[in-house]
């Protein structure tokens, strides 16, 4: 059903998203820029600084928005969520989803910038893997047990986070499986996708 769908994308795959985009900004972890830990200290660095201004909740948003269409790939994540789909899409089609996908993610990250408080980070490692480096690090946040976690760093035209770890589930991985299972009852017809995806904003308003 499109509802179990949509209450999954939102619960679960950006859940998770928004935690790890938003829980970064307590990074503290000394690296080199050049680096993928650096990349996501640097990162960590500008988001905090937003965070934790006196800014009004809407310019924080306002001020975020650049900064995750700098440092997370989604037209790469969005791509990789629609799997085999996005060869039976016409280029339309791509380019309807991709805007849709970008304005869920993002809305995604940002309805939840006023949530986060007295978050730490904390970096413990980095393994390079065929799709990119995975740097893995611990989320604690008040109240609730320390959460392990991963972002997975692509190099390629430059460094950008392509997916998100969390208790051994991969956030684009796991999308995929949704849309791909929802498409799979929907005919394969992705314009029915863009539907839900255009009905899950609209009711976001």
């Amino acid at each position: 059903m499109l509802k179990t769908c949509l209450s999954f994308s939102r619960r679960t795959a950006l859940g998770l998203m928004t935690t790890a985009l938003v829980s970064v900004a307590a990074l503290s972890t000394a690296a080199h820029a050049e680096d993928a830990q650096g990349f996501v200290t640097a990162f960590g660095g500008k988001l905090v600084g937003i965070i934790n201004s006196d800014k009004s909740l809407s310019e924080k948003r306002q001020e975020v928005l650049p900064l995750l269409q700098d440092n997370v790939d989604i037209a790469t994540i969005g791509k990789f969520c629609l799997g085999r789909y996005w060869r039976s899409a016409t280029p339309e089609q791509q380019a309807e989803y991709l805007k849709l996908f970008h304005q869920v993610l993002v809305n995604a990250v940002t309805d939840k910038i006023g949530d986060y408080k007295g978050v730490s980070f904390r970096v413990t490692g980095a393994t390079n893997t065929p799709n990119g480096e995975l740097v893995s690090a611990q989320i604690m946040r008040p109240g609730q047990p320390t959460a392990d976690m991963g972002l997975l760093i692509a190099k390629d035209g430059g460094m950008k986070i392509v997916d998100m770890i969390g208790e051994g589930t991969s956030l684009r991985l796991t999308q995929r499986q949704d849309y791909s299972s929802y498409l799979a009852r929907n005919g394969g017809n992705v314009a029915t996708l863009i539907s839900a995806l255009e009905r899950q904003l609209s009711h976001r308003h």
